[in-house]
């Protein structure tokens, strides 16, 4: 994946509408409705940290992980700001390595869609399930069909802020429902406009796919929703969120001193 040096730069000012707050209630209230435990929870492919933060006001043991150097240098300088305890590891989805197990693994704002293929995906679903507790829970999300087919599609988008422009051009592959975007920034310094460029492809996984990636990495799914809300996913949802919780064998059951006699 791209280190997305120039994107990290700009990102908490296109992100300025993100409900991070929301999002964090959300899951928060998930985790309770549907027996979680609100202990340890690793927001993977964190970004800089906004929901990070969000999520342990909330009272959780919060761990971000991110690829990006960039991204985790502003995650790290939000973090000093605030006086959160948060700690950040440098680490890919795909190839987790944690110190112990977790309650909570969230992977939000269609992250997901980044990873190169399917897969790929896989991969990171395992990894969640290697480090989760048993029956811990993981919430996800995903680009929905409509939004590759119908919103991002092939159309241009342009973004006027105080001292910066970008540029939004995409690129729908009929073939595969996956979507190049292309993005120019344009910064105003002392008079003067510098030009920042970057480029990334998002994946499309079917429904029924996922079903059977969760499956596979050891997961049962709770509950589908369209969006950070309660409202169910419909054709013209923009984003699928995955509320699971891991199938725990017997064997992890009897390793962490839980009774599975009813």
């Amino acid at each position: 994946m791209s280190g997305y040096a120039s994107f990290a730069y700009f990102y908490d000012r296109l992100t300025e509408n993100v409900d991070y707050r929301g999002m964090a209630a959300k899951i928060d209230e998930w985790v309770t409705r549907f027996g979680g435990r609100k202990g340890i929870l690793l927001d993977t492919a964190c970004g800089t940290g906004s929901l990070c933060m969000e999520l342990s006001k909330l009272g959780y043991d919060v761990i971000g992980t991110d690829s990006s150097e960039e991204m985790l240098g502003a995650a790290l300088d939000k973090k000093f700001d605030s006086g959160l305890s948060i700690q950040y590891l440098r680490q890919d989805m795909r190839s987790l390595d944690m110190y112990g197990t977790i309650d909570v693994t969230v992977c939000t704002l269609d992250s997901v869609n980044h990873l190169p293929d399917e897969e790929d995906a896989l991969k990171a679903f395992k990894c969640v399930s290697l480090f989760a507790f048993p029956d811990g829970m993981f919430i996800f999300d995903v680009n929905t069909l409509h939004k590759h087919r119908d919103v991002l599609a092939d159309n241009a988008f342009v973004y006027s802020l105080d001292g910066l422009y970008c540029g939004w051009q995409n690129e729908y592959d009929k073939a595969d429902s996956s979507v190049h975007i292309w993005l120019d920034f344009f910064e105003e310094e002392d008079g003067s406009w510098h030009r920042y460029s970057e480029d990334f492809r998002e994946i499309y996984i079917s429904p029924e796919r996922i079903e059977e990636m969760l499956r596979e990495a050891g997961f049962e799914i709770l509950g589908v929703f369209g969006g950070y809300t309660d409202e169910p996913l419909t054709e013209n949802s923009e984003r699928a969120v995955y509320v699971c919780r891991k199938v725990p064998t017997e064997q992890e059951l009897s390793d962490n001193g839980i009774n599975i006699q009813e």
